[in-house]
């Protein structure tokens, strides 16, 4: 059945609404994959906050006219799947991930709030760690050389005790 001109603006208008909170969306083509693969890929995305979108693309090319990420209008051609997420890293780290295992998924480029996103920088972007990693990181950073010196102020403790 085709789409009226009502279902045709309430899509234009939903993506662009789905769109609006996001700081991270990433193009691609989903086209082989079967829909056991795609469930898991929403999954996937699901788990960290993002949502995965396959619309018409002359309707997805309305939908971000006048947004942050127009600058992807270029790359909706073909059979394209939007991945979006809140943290600009999830979408580009799940995408990298799941394309990795199933060579059907080829993710085009993407943008932030900021710029457009090519597709090495999206691979970059993909193979950084998690905020949260990070963060991990740096706490054990700062927390090491306390604890080498409340090590040392141990050994010579039990030393002057032998």
């Amino acid at each position: 059945m085709p789409m009226t001109r009502a279902d045709k603006a309430g899509e234009v208008e939903g993506l662009k609404a789905s769109l609006e909170g996001q700081e991270m969306v990433v193009v691609t083509h989903y086209a082989g994959l079967t829909v056991k693969q795609l469930t898991e890929l929403r999954t996937a995305l699901r788990k960290e906050g993002a949502t995965f979108k396959v619309a018409k693309n002359t309707l997805a090319r309305r939908a971000v006219q006048g947004t942050k990420f127009e600058g992807i209008a270029p790359l909706l051609k073909g059979q394209t799947g939007i991945a979006a997420s809140k943290d600009p890293m999830a979408a580009a780290r799940i995408v990298h991930n799941f394309a990795k295992t199933n060579d059907k998924l080829v993710m085009l480029g993407g943008a932030n709030s900021q710029e457009v996103l090519d597709l090495d920088t999206l691979k970059f972007l993909a193979t950084l760690p998690s905020l949260d990693a990070l963060r991990g990181k740096l706490i054990g950073i700062l927390q090491a050389p306390g604890a080498q010196l409340a090590r040392l102020a141990n050994a010579y403790a039990t030393k002057e005790q032998a």
